[in-house]
Formats: C-alpha cells, sequence, structure tokens
C-alpha cells in the first residue's frame, strides 16, 4: 500500500515512516526537508500522486491559541483538498486523549481546531487520540526551564511509548477509516514530575523541578484523572521502565 506520512521528519513521523517500511509498504515521506509545504500548500499534489492512504503526524510549537488554530487548519485545508484531488481514500490524524474535555493549552485548542475539520472534510478518516508520550515530561521541564529550575504541574497521565504511537497509525492507515478511534495509552499511570525527574537523569541533565499549576503548561482543569485515557482505550505494551532503559529511545536519536 502507498501510504503518505506527513511530518515525516519528526519524532512520530519518523518512527512511523520506519514501521510502515518495516511491514512492506511504499511510504511518501511529507515535509519541508522533501520540498513539500503544507501551509503554503506547495508540493502537495505531486506528492500524493498514486497515494492510498494519508498519515498526518504535523505539530506546531505555538505560543499562542489563535498560531495553533491557524496552523492545523490551513495544513488540515490543504492537505484535505489534495487528497480529493489525488483521490487518497483515508486520512489518519494523530490526535490527543481527552483534547475535548480539558480546555488545556493553544496546541489543544489547535487540535481540536484540527479534528473538527477532518470530521467535516470530504474524506474518509480516522482520528486517533494519544495520550502523552514517554519524552514528554522531560521535553516540558526543557521549555519552562530557568536559571536550572522547572515549574512543573503534578500531572497525573499514563503516558505511551512513541514507537508504539507509530505502530498503531500504521496499523490503521491500511486498514478501514474508523471515524474515531478508541484512545491510545500505556500500561500504567504516571507522575508527570516523576517521570521528568528520572528521564533527565538518565540524560545526565540538571533541573530542579518545582511542582506549581503555574507554570504555564497545564493549569488546574487538567489535575486529577482529567488526562487519563478513557475506559475502553487501547492499551500498548511498552512501559515507562522499559523506555527509560533504551538510552536510544530517551535521547530521541
Amino acid at each position: 500500500m502507498r501510504v503518505a506520512v506527513v511530518g515525516a521528519t519528526g519524532r512520530i513521523g519518523s518512527l512511523t515512516v520506519a514501521a510502515l517500511q518495516r511491514d512492506g509498504h511504499d511510504v511518501v515521506p511529507i515535509s519541508r526537508t522533501h520540498g513539500v509545504d503544507v501551509v503554503a500548500g506547495t508540493g502537495l499534489d505531486q506528492a500524493l500522486a498514486e497515494v492510498d492512504a494519508v498519515i498526518d503526524t504535523t505539530s506546531v510549537n505555538a505560543a499562542t491559541e489563535a498560531e495553533a488554530v491557524g496552523f492545523f487548519t490551513t495544513a488540515t485545508a490543504n492537505l484535505l483538498a489534495a487528497e480529493q484531488r489525488a483521490g487518497v481514500v483515508h486520512h489518519v490524524v494523530l490526535s490527543i486523549a481527552r483534547v475535548r474535555t480539558v480546555p488545556g493549552n493553544p496546541h489543544m485548542a489547535g487540535k481540536r481546531a484540527q479534528e473538527a475539520d477532518v470530521e467535516a472534510g470530504p474524506i474518509p478518516y480516522t482520528i486517533v487520540p494519544a495520550t502523552q508520550f514517554y519524552d514528554f515530561p522531560a521535553m516540558a521541564a526543557g521549555w519552562v526551564e530557568h536559571d536550572g529550575v522547572a515549574q512543573l504541574p503534578p500531572l497525573l497521565m499514563q503516558p505511551i511509548a512513541p514507537a508504539d504511537v507509530a505502530d498503531i497509525l500504521a496499523r490503521v492507515a491500511v486498514g478501514a477509516p474508523q471515524g474515531r478511534h478508541r484512545d491510545i495509552a500505556g500500561p500504567e499511570p504516571q507522575d508527570l514530575i516523576d517521570m521528568a525527574r528520572r528521564t533527565l537523569a538518565v540524560q545526565g541533565r540538571s533541573i530542579r523541578l518545582v511542582p506549581t499549576w503555574h507554570g504555564g503548561i497545564f493549569d488546574e482543569t487538567a489535575a486529577g484523572d482529567a488526562l487519563l485515557p478513557a475506559a475502553d482505550a487501547e492499551i500498548a505494551p511498552t512501559t515507562f521502565d522499559e523506555w527509560l532503559a533504551a538510552p536510544r529511545e530517551v535521547s530521541g536519536s
């Protein structure tokens, strides 16, 4: 099957490309590195020629809700229009578990807008809502670190290994469109600050972590079980301990 991966040079995108190639599929990588810009809409028609399915793993670091919504809605509109012209029969988008119920941050607002556009669009689709990834806590600490200190929310989560996300996306893309897929999550609930501390230790980074709801990543609306997956979630196999024991995975290389 011929599958295009949008955001192919990103963390999840590159893993998804590898998962599809491992399973014998013909993969078309789409990114600005490959000469395709989904926001500008350039290069899409050529890239999507004879493509059966598209997996959208694009992301953006947006400071405001308007910026995030603008990115995701523009990219999605361009993708869906090009897919319709090319005869693509399945659009798969990676989203966030509980994104519809937790106000969250600008990124989550952008993903809600993206989901709405995919649902209203012309291409049969599957939305795959994932919990946060195992590398998210340490990344978040780096985003807010100032003078060796990072303020992080005491967030309860049930994160998932990036490679497991890629495997699920690859499997879903070559199947029939499902509409909204079940949440996907890792095997165990975790504390964000504990995960950040353990990951930073493996990476050899020294950041003092301060628990607070005023760090800017999430507010109190994400407290308690607000970001845990739904009860019928698909549980991926890799534990946080297993992921942490693989230095290549932890370093992102």
